[in-house]
């Protein structure tokens, strides 16, 4: 009796003891598997993960492990397959929180759930300026962007030209996916411009004999030659009266713009030969496209323009950046005059 009682104690105590040891292995694995899952893992070291349109998971688990984006990339590889993440990598731009686990953090990246990107412009002068800018804060580099907006056959499928397609980028506050595609950015910019051209707009543009990419491009115009907002209407009431009478525009900027030299302070008479379409001392009517990206104050001047018998204008010579307005030759080889003398003085000679 004593022998089996000893037997069946010593059995018991096995008993008991690899239950101990399951228990503790059980709660070792669900700790591990806690830890793999839920337990804190990315550093903090950078703000954002990018993913790249095309990428794959080797890719993106590159990118983790060279940017020392999480401190175990082991288990981060482990959890991947587990969640089948490897097969539904999305591109984006994804936010980093320090201390995410890495289900959290896969369950970000698989669903594509990523951060917008705020892009807000005003007053790039050329289309290569404005592609550079942007390239700066979304997927596409510059050149996808100028390729796309020098394509005839797609610019055309929305009734621009490549020389007036800059009309329809329009200066505000968007906000879009950083791998927002070179189309995708252009149909952003284009419903943002189709609800700017209401009905009532284009039939201010059309009161004018303007469309609403001529409004744009004379909008151009009055933007780089008045320096105050509070002028504009009077300088675009003033070219318009020289588009009726079928005269030349003779806008300074445009000749600029046609030099490509920005660094002009005095357009000479020698520069108003410039042979190019948009030189307005050359050719009557608008040129063919902006010569830099209007304002929205500027387009509304236009449509709303102040109704005078300007014909000449001139900077005043006081530097203030506003101008001397007159509507006869005579006056307005005076103004000419002043200011000519005021250029000498301060030494500017181009």
């Amino acid at each position: 009796m004593t022998a089996k009682k000893q037997g069946s104690g010593m059995l018991k105590k096995f008993i008991i003891a690899l239950v101990v040891v399951i228990v503790v292995l059980l709660g070792f694995t669900g700790f591990n598997y806690y830890l793999k899952y839920f337990g804190p893992n990315v550093t903090g070291k950078q703000e954002y993960l990018y993913i790249h349109t095309g990428a794959t998971f080797n890719d993106v688990f590159k990118t983790i492990q060279d940017e020392g984006i999480v401190k175990d990339t082991a288990s981060f590889a482990w959890a991947a397959r587990n969640m089948n993440y490897t097969t539904r990598v999305k591109p984006g731009k994804y936010r980093l929180h320090e201390g995410l686990g890495n289900r959290k953090l896969i369950n970000m990246l698989a669903s594509g759930t990523q951060e917008p990107v705020k892009v807000e412009f005003h007053g790039l002068r050329l289309k290569e300026q404005f592609a550079g800018f942007i390239s700066k804060k979304i997927e596409p580099d510059s050149m996808a962007i100028i390729r796309l907006l020098d394509s005839a056959s797609f610019v055309s499928k929305y009734g621009f030209t490549t020389d007036n397609v800059y009309t329809v980028i329009m200066p505000d506050s968007y906000q879009m996916y950083w791998n927002t595609s070179p189309e995708k950015f252009f149909k952003r910019m284009y419903d943002h411009y189709e609800a700017f051209w209401t009905a009532e707009r284009k039939q201010k543009a059309t009161a004018i004999n303007l469309t609403p990419q001529e409004v744009s491009i004379l909008a151009s115009i009055v933007d780089a030659e008045a320096l105050h907002d509070d002028e504009m209407p009077a300088v675009a009431g003033l070219y318009l009266n020289r588009l009726k009478r079928g005269m030349t525009l003779d806008a300074d900027p445009t000749v600029i713009f046609a030099m490509n030299d920005f660094t002009i302070k005095r357009v000479l008479t020698r520069y108003l030969s410039y042979n190019s379409p948009y030189n307005t001392y050359l050719h009557k009517g608008l040129p063919p496209g902006p010569i830099m990206m209007p304002s929205v104050n500027a387009v509304k001047a236009v449509l709303n323009y102040q109704k005078n018998d300007y014909i000449y204008m001139c900077a005043k010579a006081d530097f203030s950046g506003y101008h001397a307005f007159a509507t006869n030759v005579a006056d307005h080889l005076v103004n000419a005059h002043k200011f000519q003398q005021a250029l000498n003085e301060r030494n500017i000679l181009r």
